[in-house]
């Protein structure tokens, strides 16, 4: 009895030594040359099938059979790296640009005195792009159009208005987010954004922040505090904030999915349709067996490459993608079309019936104006139809299209710069990005003279809405998806201060002042906030309003929600060298954004913060040339 149960002992301790033998977790960081961390870095093991993607610190982890001996590291535009394993549980790797590029830079270069230095900024973030061309403006090394043709929408910053005279602030919510990726790949790049592709709102938004979960019958809860100024402490800062209902995405209903795909001529570049392929299999890995996926794709002609087809078959839809080329011409419009069929064709009733664009936005043939696409989706989408806009590359860029498709299609607009960002937006975003929770959701506030001499709301200039727009069911508006965060701030002078602010002539024919209830003006409220938004399927609005009172904190005082979101607005009017920006300064907005980053899970608060000690960087050499 003993021998057996010594040799049953030796077997399960034998098991135990062959399963940890088995496998291993492998850990490391990814880096360029210059040991700048390079984030949605692919890490694949050879001969099994383990992937990993690095994160917004370059870190990595992942786990590897005893089959395996090679870990390769592979990035769009650098050079694969492979690693033998061994018994290595450590792995830190450098990827260097691919050398085709390299060569291509020397043969591009113009006019020294007008360059960049490659070595001034590491040269795995400056090679593939030091032949742009660069504008000196206050001390920084800027965007030039000079060999591009990007494009932006222009956007002209909100000033001061007087309470007396404009007591109601009405706008559209924007829970886009493009900018701000945006941005980072021009600051990753060595250069500074122009100055229209620098949205606060958008940037601001693409952070989470931790308000209430909802209750009740409102699918979002609103959030509202205020504290003193950091960048004009005579000022007060309002920060009003959203949270979406949150939806497991097992309880999601089916969807009806159209993959709008650019294969022209302009998508052939390493960053956009390779990029574009890699980040459609995170979301096709996502799919169910009720969900569905069609894909059209557009150059020359558009065309249906693959009928609508169950998410369980995975391998047939994949398939479809990876066998996509670039070439040709763009005829954008009549993609659109296409898809739009496509998608009404197998609409699903009750259902998440979605176009999902991807482009650099490069419309060249037919209906190609911004004009035609705005008329084009606004005619569409009365059919239940919403699009998901996912825009890809450098270089030419149409910002200001993909916008507006995305804004008048009732869907949400992302900038894809990496693969990190396309598991951020279509993973773990995924009900935010493909579920929504209400459409047309309208803010409009209401100032108390008493409290607020004048306010100024900072960023959505895009969104700004007439008053008489807000009771307005046919007025469009932006739409909330689930689980997602709207955060919109403030900049408030108090009614006590001397401070001259903008007015008008006194009127002829009534009073500039207008009329005021005074128990109303000498109340605690120091604001109303009024909501208004539609059921996804709805054509009535329904109003939300909420009173604000309490007290104004100080700087310090304030919550994290607070401190983050002012942090990111003093580093967006800085890019956009704003004449409100006071005394804000690139020190100040990441030490404040420092002190309220929190647990910061997923990293992206703490790219902020090296960004923008990237950028103060670029200011000290651009100072020392």
């Amino acid at each position: 009895m003993k021998t057996k149960l010594s040799v049953i002992t030796i077997v399960i301790l034998t098991a135990i030594m062959f399963a940890f033998k088995e496998s291993m977790t492998i850990t490391g960081r990814v880096t360029d040359p210059s040991g700048y961390p390079l984030s949605g870095v692919t890490v694949k093991t050879k001969p099994s099938s383990a992937v990993a993607v690095t994160d917004n610190n370059g870190f990595y982890k992942i786990n590897v059979d005893s089959q395996a001996s090679v870990l390769i590291f592979s990035l769009p535009g650098y050079a694969e790296v492979k690693v033998s394993i061994g018994s290595k549980s450590t792995i830190d790797v450098s990827l260097s640009p691919e050398a085709e590029q390299i060569d291509d830079l020397t043969k591009t270069r113009g006019d020294k005195s007008r360059e960049y230095e490659v070595k001034s900024l590491g040269a795995a973030i400056a090679a593939p792009y030091a032949g742009m061309a660069y504008d000196s403006q206050n001390s920084f090394k800027r965007y030039s159009n000079e060999f591009n043709t990007e494009g932006y929408a222009s956007v002209n910053e909100n000033g001061f208005r007087n309470v007396k005279s404009s007591p109601l602030s009405t706008f559209s919510i924007d829970v886009d987010n493009a900018s701000y990726s945006n941005i980072r790949r021009f600051i990753n790049m060595g250069q500074l954004p122009p100055a229209d592709a620098v949205r606060i709102e958008e940037m601001i938004n693409y952070f989470k922040y931790d308000y209430p979960e909802p209750k009740g019958e409102h699918p979002f809860s609103v959030y509202t505090e205020m504290a003193v100024c950091p960048w004009n402490t005579n000022h007060h800062l309002l920060h009003v904030g959203l949270k979406g209902k949150s939806i497991d995405k097992s309880s999601l209903p089916p969807s009806n999915i159209v993959f709008l795909i650019d294969v022209s001529g302009s998508m052939s570049d390493h960053n956009k349709l390779p990029l574009l392929k890699s980040a459609f299999g995170l979301l096709v890995n996502e799919l169910r067996a009720q969900d569905r996926v069609a894909i059209v794709v557009y150059a020359g002609a558009a065309g249906l490459v693959l009928e609508s087809t169950p998410g369980n078959r995975k391998e047939t839809i994949m398939a479809a993608i990876d066998n996509l080329e670039a070439g040709g011409s763009t005829a954008g419009g009549a993609g659109l079309k296409l898809a739009y069929a496509e998608a009404q064709k197998n609409f699903i009733k009750g259902g998440n019936n979605r176009i999902i664009l991807a482009t650099d936005g490069d419309f060249n043939v037919g209906e190609s104006s911004n004009g035609g696409m705005e008329r084009l989706v606004e005619e569409k989408r009365e059919m239940g139809v919403f699009i998901t806009v996912l825009g890809f590359g450098m270089g030419n860029v149409k910002d200001d299209k993909m916008e507006i498709i995305a804004d008048k299609g009732n869907g949400n607009y992302s900038y894809i710069d990496n693969l990190q960002e396309a598991r951020k937006v279509l993973v773990r975003e995924f009900g935010g990005t493909l579920f929504t929770i209400a459409k047309d959701v309208k803010f409009q506030i209401e100032f108390n003279p008493a409290k607020i001499k004048a306010y100024r709301l900072i960023g959505y200039e895009n969104r700004i809405l007439n008053d008489e727009d807000f009771n307005d069911d046919r007025k469009d508006a932006g739409e909330m998806g689930a689980g997602h965060n709207v955060t919109a701030l403030y900049e408030l002078i108090p009614s006590g201060s001397d401070e001259r602010i903008p007015s008008v002539d006194p009127l002829k024919y009534q009073s500039n002042e207008g009329k005021t209830t005074p128990d109303r003006t000498n109340s605690q409220e120091f604001l109303t906030i009024k909501l208004r938004y539609k059921k996804p399927d709805g054509n009535s609005s329904i109003l939300l309003d909420k009173p604000v009172k309490g007290y104004v904190k100080d700087i310090d005082e304030a919550s994290d929600n607070l401190r983050f979101a002012a942090a990111v607005s003093e580093f967006g009017m800085i890019l956009r060298n704003s004449e409100l920006r006071g005394t804000s300064s690139l020190a100040g907005a990441a030490e404040l954004a420092r002190s309220a980053k929190g647990q910061d899970e997923d990293g992206y608060k703490s790219e902020l913060i090296r960004l923008i000690g990237t950028v103060k960087d670029m200011r000290v050499m651009a100072d020392a040339e």
